[in-house]
């Protein structure tokens, strides 16, 4: 055995007998990795920085183009879900919050009104995915944008889709005929 692959140990004992014990480098390594864990890499060894980038989108709402309730007498309500909105919230944020409002035009039969306060809005259920909590509010609709839900505490991106129902109200002097209302929907 050679000198730079042992380490030799010797120890007298008693009548002048020495006694020789050797400890191989490697053995010696393992007990020292065994006493210091912790140590992942010698000084010399490269490293790798790693680094990543998580892309960030927008916030957007998706709505039917068009729906279509159904029909009525005058003096009955005329009601129908309109179809899937969905609210994406692609912005990845640490805390992120949005609003969704909806204002309604008068609904027109040529001459013939009926005015947006005779028609409400019922979100429903609302399915997320994420992290976001909905809260949805029902309203008489009008002309001016009122808000109907909202999301809160959300983390990263998140989703929130509804199928409102629209009911009118149609007034017992409603003129006969095919009324046209634009419903707008928005998210901030």
């Amino acid at each position: 055995m050679s000198a730079i692959s042992q380490n030799v140990l010797r120890r007298a004992i008693p009548g002048g007998i020495m006694r020789t014990r050797s400890l191989s480098v490697a053995a010696a390594a393992a007990v020292l990795a065994l006493v210091q864990p912790g140590i992942a890499a010698a000084n010399g060894d490269p490293s790798t920085t790693v680094t990543f980038t998580v892309t960030t989108g927008a916030l957007s709402l998706s709505v039917p183009a068009s729906a279509t309730l159904g029909s009525g007498a005058p003096g009955t309500t005329i009601s129908a879900p309109i179809g899937a909105c969905t609210v994406t919230d692609d912005r990845a944020l640490l805390s992120a919050s949005w609003t969704v409002t909806a204002a309604e035009t008068d609904f027109a039969n040529g001459q013939s009104t009926i005015p947006a306060a005779h028609a409400t809005y019922s979100v429903g259920t609302v399915t997320t995915t994420g992290t976001i909590t909905a809260t949805t509010t029902n309203v008489t609709l009008t002309n001016s944008a009122q808000t109907v839900l909202t999301g809160s505490a959300g983390v990263g991106d998140n989703t929130a889709s509804w199928d409102p129902t629209i009911a009118v109200n149609v007034p017992v002097s409603a003129i006969g005929g095919t009324y046209t209302g634009t419903l707008t929907q928005s998210v901030a």
